[in-house]
C-alpha cells in the first residue's frame, strides 16, 4: 500500500497509544484509539524519560507542555553507591547542554499518570483522533489485503467489529493484540526470579549528601533511589525483595529493610518518612517474535519488556512508536509503500536484543550480582566513568546511545 490512510486503530491509551495518535493526528489521519478502563490512569507508575524519549516527546511538541507542569523538573546527577552510602561513580546529566544550545536535553521527570492526562488533552484537541473508554478488546484477529479488523466489547455489553488501514497494539504487557496473533504464551524471553517494589516515598535523601538518582550496590538490599517531587522530598524507591511473598508480607517487612537500606537508618515507627504507594511487580526480560503481521502492528509493552533500572522499557515504546508514526505518514504521504513496516520491525527488535535487552540486564545484574567493595575492580562501566570523571564529552557521549 502507498497512499492516504483512512484509519489507524490504536489499542491501548497508555503514554504510547497516545503519543502515537497525536502524531498521526498532526498530520490529519484519522485514529480511534480504544481502551478497556473507563477513564485515564491514574497511577503514577514510571516517571523518568530517557534522552531519545525526549526528543520523540519534543518533536511531537509534547515536551515544552510537560515542561510547564510545576512537578516537572530535570535531574542533574545519577550514581552508584555501596550500601553504606559510600559513592562509587556517576555521571553529569548537565554534560548534555552545551553553552548556546536551545534546550535542554537532560532525562525529564514527571509522573506517568500526569503524562498520560497532558497527552489526552493535546490528543482531543485534534480533529481526527478519537480516544473511546470502556471499549475492551476480544480476542481474535481477522484482516485483508486493504485493512485489519478488532472486535470490541463496550462497558455497555454491546459487541462491535471495527475496520481499519492498520491495526496497532500498544495495550501493554498482556497485549490482547499480540496474544491474538501469538498466542497465549508466546512471548519469547524470560521472567527473574528476583521480585521488585516500587514505593513512593516521602524522605530526605539530600540531607545525607545523596544526589537526584542514586543506584545502591548490595547482594541482599539493593535498590533505587530516585527524587520525583519538586517542592517536597518525595523518592521513588524501588529495591528487589524475596521472591513469593505477598504485598502484606512485603508491607511488614518494609519498615526493618528501611532501616537497613537508607542513609540515617531511620527506625521503624519513628517517623522520620512516609510510604505513599508500595506496588510490587514481577520483571521480564522479553521481545515478540515480530512487530508486524500484515496490517497488526505492534510497540512499547505489547512489544517487549525490560526491567525498570536505566528505564529503558518506558524509553524503548517512546522511541518505538516515534519511528512507526513516521512510517505510517510516510506511507500516507505516498513517499514510500508499506514494506517499510517490516523494517520498523526488524530495526525495533535490532534495537531491542543489542541496546534495551542486553543494558537493562547488566543495569540490573550490576545492583545485585558482585561483591560492592571489588565493583572499582571488576565492573567495566564504573571503571570506565570513575577513570573519566570531570570527561564531559565522554560524559556526552554515555548518554546519548540511541535506543
Amino acid at each position: 500500500m502507498t497512499g492516504p490512510i483512512k484509519e489507524v486503530i490504536i489499542v491501548g491509551a497508555g503514554p504510547s497509544g497516545l503519543l502515537l495518535a497525536l502524531r498521526l493526528a498532526q498530520k490529519r489521519i484519522k485514529v480511534t484509539i480504544f481502551e478497556a478502563t473507563p477513564g485515564p490512569s491514574n497511577q503514577p507508575r514510571a516517571t523518568h524519560y530517557g534522552i531519545p524519549a525526549v526528543w520523540e516527546l519534543r518533536r511531537a511538541g509534547v515536551l515544552d507542555e510537560l515542561r510547564l507542569d510545576p512537578e516537572c523538573f530535570q535531574f542533574d546527577v545519577m550514581c552508584w553507591r555501596k550500601l553504606d552510602g559510600t559513592y562509587l561513580s556517576g555521571m553529569d546529566t548537565r554534560d548534555l547542554n552545551r553553552p548556546g544550545q536551545p534546550y535542554d536535553d537532560r532525562i525529564t521527570v514527571l509522573t506517568l499518570n500526569k503524562v498520560i492526562n497532558i497527552l489526552e488533552k493535546m490528543v482531543a484537541r485534534c480533529e481526527t483522533a478519537t480516544v473511546k473508554y470502556g471499549h475492551k478488546v476480544l480476542p481474535g484477529v481477522e484482516q485483508d489485503e486493504e485493512k485489519a479488523c478488532v472486535t470490541i466489547e463496550r462497558n455497555d455489553g454491546v459487541v462491535e467489529k471495527h475496520w481499519a488501514d492498520y491495526v496497532v497494539g500498544c495495550d501493554g504487557a498482556s497485549s490482547q493484540i499480540r496474544r491474538s496473533l501469538f498466542g497465549d504464551k508466546e512471548f519469547p524471553g524470560y521472567t527473574w526470579d528476583h521480585q521488585i517494589v516500587a514505593t513512593n516515598t516521602y524522605y530526605d535523601f539530600h540531607k545525607y549528601g545523596w544526589e537526584d538518582s542514586n543506584f545502591i550496590i548490595d547482594p541482599e538490599h539493593s535498590f533505587m533511589a530516585a527524587r520525583i517531587g519538586v517542592k517536597e522530598p518525595l523518592w521513588r524507591v524501588t529495591y528487589t525483595e524475596v521472591n513469593g511473598l505477598t504485598k502484606e508480607e512485603i508491607e511488614a517487612r518494609q519498615a526493618e529493610k528501611f532501616e537497613i537500606m537508607f542513609p540515617g537508618h531511620p527506625k521503624p515507627g519513628s517517623g522520620e518518612y512516609k510510604v505513599v504507594l508500595t506496588s510490587p511487580y514481577k520483571i521480564h526480560q522479553r521481545c515478540a517474535s515480530s512487530f508486524r503481521v500484515g496490517r497488526y502492528l505492534l510497540a512499547a509493552d505489547a512489544a517487549h519488556l525490560c526491567n525498570p533500572f536505566g528505564g529503558l522499557g518506558l524509553t524503548g515504546g517512546i522511541v518505538d512508536v516515534g519511528g512507526l508514526a513516521d512510517c505510517l505518514i510516510g506511507i500516507h504521504e505516498g513517499k514510500t509503500s508499506d514494506k517499510i513496516l517490516d523494517e520498523y520491525s526488524r530495526v525495533r527488535i535490532e534495537k531491542y536484543k543489542t541496546i534495551i535487552d542486553p543494558i537493562s540486564t547488566e543495569n540490573f545484574k550490576r545492583l545485585w550480582g558482585q561483591d560492592p567493595d571489588k565493583v572499582l575492580e571488576n565492573d567495566e562501566f564504573i571503571k570506565l566513568l570513575k577513570a573519566n570523571e570531570g570527561n564531559a564529552e565522554l560524559s556526552r557521549k554515555m548518554q546519548l546511545v540511541s535506543i
